[in-house]
């Protein structure tokens, strides 16, 4: 993956967080709220998809199209790796 200027920063800038909280706090002052709903709804729907539920009951359930669904079923499957490591590890946490 190319670099993205100012990734690095902004990841460390995550990893300072010590708290929920404090995650929540600084997503809302970095992000419009329409932006802070869609990645919500993408991590929901990762969730669904990591249950196997069909794409359409995603889909209702989030609200979302099943386009969307598809898309990020395909980040899951066979992306980065960020969304597989983000699920194992809150998995293992309790959830």
């Amino acid at each position: 993956m190319e670099p993205l200027p100012g990734l690095d920063d902004l990841a460390d800038a995550f990893l300072a967080m010590s708290t929920r909280d404090e995650a929540k706090r600084f997503l809302r002052d970095l992000c419009t709220l329409p932006e802070l709903e869609a990645m919500t709804h993408r991590w929901q729907i990762a969730r669904l998809v990591e249950r196997e539920l069909p794409y359409l009951e995603i889909a209702e359930r989030v609200p979302t199209s099943t386009a969307t669904v598809t898309r990020v079923a395909q980040w899951v499957r066979h992306g980065s790796g960020g969304y597989r490591l983000a699920l194992d590890r809150t998995r293992r946490g309790g959830q």
